[in-house]
Formats: structure tokens, sequence, C-alpha cells
């Protein structure tokens, strides 16, 4: 017995019928799961120049090549199709308990293609895959369709359920897929395909048994990995990272800081805890990315931890995770039971948008989970249309007479309900930044900070470069987890790989903007690693722990009865890094386009932590795209890699 079932699903919604397909071992050796199974199959079933909101598009659940076998920090799930955001190849990735729910209902992937006439659901049971009748619950939100959905499959285990809310079924292209009550798959715009596809909600619940191939092998490692990974770490409060913040941002040089600090934040209190050292660094952007904490002084007030760990009922841990970065938290009558706000939620409403109301970050939370919408995209859209409010733009005669000026809270639900139900100026904003700008004026383009169409995590490139070059160069563009030169220092692949370099511990700030040398040759590990662990349905936050602590190789090799190399493996996150690229390239997408926007790389603040810093992206985008075995100049995959990486066969002339 292995971790993978050796199948998967095809359901075709157009004819109302499901087949399963056979997958060789060797297709795992060489994609493994995950990203890579999805990267394989999608390449193969998706015609060039297939619109992503038509029958051609292919939707896909995947389940990753560890989830299920005794190993931590591998419950992720992954949506994927071509996205209708970008053009592009696209994922979202998201927690919960939907991961181990694929695999234990037999296969390692459900892919949907073709088009319902009517909303249906798909349901797997003790009786294989049924599609089901799904009009009673259009136009419900995320968490009444799947509180509904387990009550009517409600049996000896608990079904898991993946399903779109009003945003999706409006198309919007900023949609995500929710499940566990407010987790969202929110990137790329799957919500949107999903919605396209009349398929209201995926319904698991399956129970066949997932196993590794050497058991024994595995609860060691987990063991091991244990003891070294979740340390006693006791921090006092969020006020000592203001401090420890401002400390380093005034030091003229930088140092590589270890995952593990990380992990004690994340513990305590999960991602918010990073706002009050990200405010002083320089790593959280103001004002739509124009501005600075100066002009926003009592920010880390605000937004202060201890306050919200006061509302928080109890943890949330993801499946295997014994991190539990999540929370459960209510704010009385007003607000019962909603997930606690991630980083990125709570840097979006309040400093993008320069309000001062945490309560409202709490209520477009809850209400963005139930409407399954990107709070990265939504809060990105909410400060573009308060600058080109603020430039004359967009006007109070297109608004409606609603004042979109900068801080101003008592608007930001109100705009938000316009945006989900494509109603008001809410029409022009429902599908992110780019498709706005495209339909105002060339020069409100520079407003929107995005990469490829897509919106940025609120991390500023400016303080580390990395998430400027990972954002403009995966092939799905404007992603936060897709790399930095920060992520690289915290995995420790040097430790485990042979080709990856060691940063020295401390270096000159200065040189974060290099264009060639060990920072692109670290960032092309990082982009091979990322890979690797997307297909094993790995964590981020677990693998930033460091692969010295979190045995990831190890782990893979006990649960398939395989023998890699660290090494062996990396050169499969190639692979499958290389393939999601040439389906970017096969259907006419220029990589350069990607880029982010330029205010991330070439617009000097006047003042903060990233006073006066610019650096040359294109540059390091050249140097990468080299390194990893694509043409320097233009991006695309080379004859030479595509026949080193086995994909000539594969992939199209």
């Amino acid at each position: 017995m292995t971790a993978y079932a050796g199948k998967v699903l095809w359901v075709d919604l157009s004819l109302g019928t499901w087949r399963e397909e056979v997958l060789p071992d060797s297709f795992y050796r060489k994609y493994l799961s995950g990203l890579g199974l999805a990267s394989a199959l999608l390449y193969r079933e998706i015609p060039r120049g297939a619109d992503a909101l038509g029958p051609e598009n292919v939707l896909g659940f995947v389940s990753g090549l560890l989830t299920g076998t005794g190993s931590f920090f591998t419950g992720r799930w992954m949506a994927v199709a071509k996205s209708p955001l970008t053009g592009t190849w696209g994922d979202a990735n998201c927690g919960g308990t939907l991961a181990p729910a694929i695999k234990q209902c037999g296969y390692d992937g459900i892919f949907f293609k073709g088009q319902s006439a009517s909303p249906v659901y798909l349901y797997i049971g003790p009786h294989g895959p049924e599609l089901r009748d799904a009009a009673a619950l259009w136009g419900k939100d995320a968490i009444e369709t799947e509180d509904e959905l387990q009550r009517l499959h409600a049996g000896k285990k608990k079904p898991a359920v993946a399903c779109i809310g009003p945003a999706g079924e409006n198309l919007s292209l900023i949609s995500g897929i929710v499940n566990d009550r407010g987790r969202l798959a929110a990137r790329s715009g799957l919500g949107a395909v999903m919605g396209s596809k009349k398929l209201k909600a995926v319904v698991l619940a399956g129970s066949r048994r997932i196993s590794a191939a050497r058991p024994l092998q595995m609860h060691r490692l987990s063991w091991s990995c244990r003891r070294k990974a979740i340390l006693p770490i006791q921090f006092p409060n969020s006020k000592a990272f203001v401090l420890i913040g401002k400390l380093v941002s005034k030091l003229p040089f930088g140092f590589t800081f270890d995952g593990l600090l990380l992990e004690g934040i994340l513990a305590k209190w999960g991602t918010p805890g990073l706002t009050p050292y990200g405010v002083e660094t320089g790593d959280t952007p103001f004002r739509n990315w124009a501005g600075s904490w100066k002009e926003y002084p009592t920010i880390n007030q605000v937004t202060n931890g201890e306050r919200l760990l006061s509302h928080e009922q109890h943890k949330y841990h993801c499946y295997s995770c014994p991190l539990g970065c999540g929370g459960i938290v209510s704010l009385g009558v007003q607000l019962p039971e909603s997930h606690k706000p991630e980083y990125e939620t709570i840097a979006a409403f309040t400093a993008l948008i320069m309000s001062r109301n945490m309560e409202a970050v709490y209520q477009a939370n809850e209400y963005l989970n139930r409407a399954g919408m990107d709070t990265i995209s939504a809060g990105n859209t909410v400060a573009f249309a308060m600058e080109c409010y603020e430039k004359g733009w967009i006007t109070p005669a297109d608004t409606g007479g609603m004042e979109l000026t900068w801080g101003n809270d008592a608007i930001l639900l109100p705009l938000l309900e316009q945006m989900v139900k494509r109603e008001g100026i809410g029409a022009l904003l429902a599908d992110g930044t780019r498709a706005a700008a495209c339909k105002l004026n060339a020069q409100s383009m520079t407003a929107a900070v995005q990469a490829g169409g897509q919106e940025i995590g609120f991390h500023d490139p400016r303080l580390d470069p990395g998430m400027g070059l990972h954002a403009s160069v995966e092939p799905t563009p404007g992603r936060h987890t897709t790399g930095s030169q920060q992520y690289y220092e915290m995995y420790h692949l040097w430790k485990r790989v042979t080709a990856a370099p060691q940063p020295a511990f401390f270096y000159s700030k200065a040189s974060k903007k290099d264009t060639r040398g060990e920072r692109i040759t670290a960032a092309v590990a990082n982009s091979e690693f990322q890979q690797v662990y997307n297909g094993a349905g790995g964590c981020m936050f677990g693998m930033l722990i460091g692969v010295d602590r979190v045995p990831i190789f190890e782990w893979l090799n006990a649960a398939t009865g395989w023998d890699y190399s660290p090494d062996d493996y990396m050169r499969i996150g190639r692979r499958i890094q290389t393939l999601r690229q040439a389906f970017n390239v096969r259907e006419g997408i220029s990589p350069m386009d990607l880029k982010v926007n330029k205010r991330l790389y070439d617009f000097p603040l006047p003042e903060g932590p990233n006073k006066g810093v610019t650096f040359d992206l294109e540059a390091m985008m050249h140097a990468y795209w080299q390194e990893i075995g694509w043409d320097r100049d233009g991006g695309a995959p080379t004859p030479q890699s595509l026949a080193e990486l086995d994909l000539t066969d594969w992939v199209e002339a």
C-alpha cells in the first residue's frame, strides 16, 4: 500500500457522466501528486486558447502525496484551472479538512469538464459519485450551503464540503472556493470557474484508508519532527514585535531569520501576530502601496494582538497540523462566530485603505468568507477605488454618492456588497483592479497594484525584492506565498540540497537587490521546493520551520516506498514549475507581462523604512529565467530544458 490512490475522477458536467482514470506509478514518480499531477493533466486536457469561463476549461480539486500518511503539516488541497483573472495557469491553495476527504473517496484528484445547464453538486459517498440537483442551494452563501449539505448527508462520517457563494455564482474574477465554514481557496478567480460550470458544491464522504508504504519509518520521522519543530517558545505580548521591528528597520545590515521564531508567533497569535513587525520593518503597505506607517502612527494600537486574542474562542487546526495558527472568534451578538481574520485581511482593510476600525475588518472578513470573495484582491480593489476617487477618475456620480475617501470604513461593507452582487460601482470593481482600470482610463492602471491581473499579497517587495521577483516569474502571478528571500532563508534547503546556496547570517541590505549570483540561484531553489511541497500537500508555514526539522523529503520516501534523494525531488519540482510555465507560453502569455506593478519596484517612497528604495526587477527576472533553464530574454522553457526534464513528449512544440 502506498500513499496515492493511483486514479483520478473525471466528471463531464455537460453530459452528466463520470469516469475514472488509472495512472501508472511512473506518473507519480515523475509529477508527484497535488499540483504536479494537476499540471500534467490540465496541460493535456485543456485545449490551447480555451475560454477560462467556457466548457473547455477544466476545474480540479487535488490532494497531496503525503496527505493522510501520518506526516505533519501536509493537509493542504488545491483547486486548479486556467485562471479567468490572469489567463494563465491558475491554482489556489487551502487548508481545512477537504484534502484527506479527496483521498478517502479513492482519488488523488477530482476534475470537472463541461458546463451544467442548471445548478448541480457532486456527492461521493458509499455508492460512488452522483451528480445531484442544487437549484435550492443556488443563491445561498457558502456557510449556509455547507451547513445544509452536511445536514442532508449526515451519517457515520461528517462529509467535507467545498462550495461557492454568491461571488462565484456571479462570476466575479476575484472569487474563490470555500470549505470548513469560511476557509477559502481564494486566488486565481477559480470560484468563477466553478460558477460558470453551475457547480455549486463538492460533497465528499468516502472512507478509504490512507496509509504509508513504510509506516514505522513514517511514525519515527513524525515523532522526531514534533520534538524539533514545536518548541515552547513564549512571547510576552505583541508590543515586543513593535520594538523588534523598529530595531531591525534601523540596522545597517540584514540577517537570516529562523523559522522557529515565526512558528512561535503563529502558535500564539496566528498570522495577525506578524502585523506589528511588518508595520515597523516596511513589510505592510499603506494607502494603496504609496504611503507609510508615518501617515498612520496608531496602526499598531488598532491591530493590537492581545485585543484580537480577547475575541478568540478557540484555536483552529487544519488537518494534520500540530501548530493551529487559525482561530474562531466572536464579537458577541453582532458576530457570534467567525474565522479569525488573517494578516492579509487585516492589512487590506486597515493600513491599505487607512481605516482605523477593526470591527469593520471582522465584519468584512465574515461577509467575504460567506460570499466567497478573495480578501486580498477585494482589499486591493477597494484601495484602488479610493485612489481613483481621490484623483477624480471615479466620481460621486459613479458611486451613487458613496464617498470613497481614505479611512472611510462606513462605506466598506456597502461597497463589498455591491462588488459581490455586481451592482452600482461594484459592477466596475467585481473583477479586480486590472479589469476596472481597463474600463476607466490608462492613468488608472498606475493605481492597479497587480501582476498579470492578480492583486498582490500585502508584503512589500521594496523590503524583500524576492517577493516581487516570485510574484512576477511564477506561472500563477501575483502570489505572496510562492517565494521570497526570507522564505528561502527559513527553508534551510542548503542543509539537504546539494546546489542550494547557504546565505551568510549577516549580509548587506543592498545585496537583496542583486541581479545575479546566489540570490538568483536561491530563488530558483525556492521555486523548485515550493512545487515539491505543493505536490505533497504541504503547508508553507510548516515548511518554513526548515527541512532539517520538517523531514519532507524523508516523509515522501516513507510514504511511497521510493528512495529518492532531496536533489531528485528538487528536479521534480523544476519539472512541475517548467510545465506550468509551458502552459502559459502555449496560451500566448508573454512572461514579462506578468511582472508586478511598477509602483512596487520603481516607486521610491518618500518616508518610512523603505524610503528611497528601488530595484531592477526586470534584470532579476531575466536572470531567474536563465538559471531555471528558460529563455533568458523571453521566459519560455528552452528545448534543452524540456529534454532534460523529460517533457519533450508532453509539451507542444
